[in-house]
């Protein structure tokens, strides 16, 4: 799940910038700058403290998960006319279903998983906080509940994408954070559901966009968002997740030579002033998904759009 799903969706990415000639033509400057400067930036915090590093890409990629979330639910109520308070509780209910369960790992006793390494994330321990905003999560989802029935029988319509898309984050969110107190839980709950749906999202992108005769994706893509193309679609960013796990593995966490050998069989000794430039450069192509992913998704009425101003939509 970790390899296939996860690390794989950070590379279907590609697919909407680098591997598009013309969006890189026209981004040049942004794609070649972000990456550059998240590895000077990566390998500063890490000289500083390998904690702190592990601790800010935490935190980036939280903000990162619960934008996603935000992001699919206005995909599928961007055609909806209604006024703006139904909007705005949809718009707290996704927020209230991603954040309340992060505030419980934060306030509760430890977990029994991390999300990188850890320690990772400031864990401050408060019962009254935990009561609190319990209540106020409870009082938004039955807000939310009673907003649906009036919307439903008002409108006399139910759109079913929306209300799938937050009652599946509020779900999968609760169970995979607070419910259930494992790493597998939560694995399943939250990573799977936040990596397939990318990949499914880029490729409902490149469907639409890179094929037919007006294509300007070019040869590569057309091959790729063909009747055929999900195999290669979906191999080439499996080989590139076992290229960075495999060398994860080799370099940093040694825990899985069973299943990455061939890296293994070079002993490569790694101190610590390497890991300060090693680290950050395998880390490179999650960092570079994480901030990039805040400028290439934006809806201007059906089509989603680069955002040069940097106001995103998703993450």
């Amino acid at each position: 799940m970790i390899l296939l799903i996860d690390v794989a969706h950070v590379y279907s990415t590609l697919y909407r910038t680098y591997f598009d000639k013309q969006t890189f033509q026209q981004q040049r400057g942004l794609l070649i700058g972000i990456p550059f400067i998240s590895f000077i930036a990566g390998v500063l915090l890490y000289t500083m403290s390998s904690l702190l590093f592990w601790r800010l890409l935490a935190y980036v990629a939280v903000f990162h998960f619960v934008r996603q979330q935000y992001g699919f639910m206005r995909v599928y109520s961007r055609k909806e006319q209604k006024e703006g308070w139904y909007h705005k509780i949809d718009t707290l209910t996704i927020y209230t279903a991603t954040i309340y369960p992060l505030l419980y790992w934060h306030l509760s006793d430890a977990r029994n998983f991390n999300w990188f390494v850890e320690g990772d994330f400031v864990l401050f321990k408060s019962t009254l906080l935990l009561k609190i905003t319990g209540i106020l999560y409870g009082l938004m989802i039955g807000i939310y509940l009673v907003k649906e029935i009036v919307f439903g029988i008002k409108y006399r319509a139910v759109n079913i994408p929306r209300i799938s898309v937050i009652m599946g984050t509020i779900l999968s969110w609760y169970f995979g954070i607070v419910y259930f107190n494992g790493d597998m839980a939560f694995t399943l709950l939250n990573v799977v559901s936040h990596g397939i749906p990318y990949m499914a999202l880029i490729w409902l992108y490149g469907e639409k966009n890179y094929t037919g005769a007006t294509s300007k994706g070019g040869r590569f893509l057309k091959l790729i968002f063909s009747e055929y193309g999900v195999l290669i679609f979906v191999g080439l960013i499996f080989l590139f997740a076992y290229i960075e796990e495999g060398l994860w593995d080799a370099t940093v966490w040694k825990e899985h030579g069973s299943v990455f050998g061939a890296f293994h069989m070079i002993d490569i000794p790694v101190n610590d002033q390497w890991l300060a430039f090693l680290v950050p450069l395998l880390a490179l192509p999650q960092i570079t998904h994480y901030v990039i992913d805040g400028y290439i998704w934006r809806i201007r009425q059906d089509n989603f759009k680069w955002n040069s101003e940097a106001r995103v939509l998703k993450d």
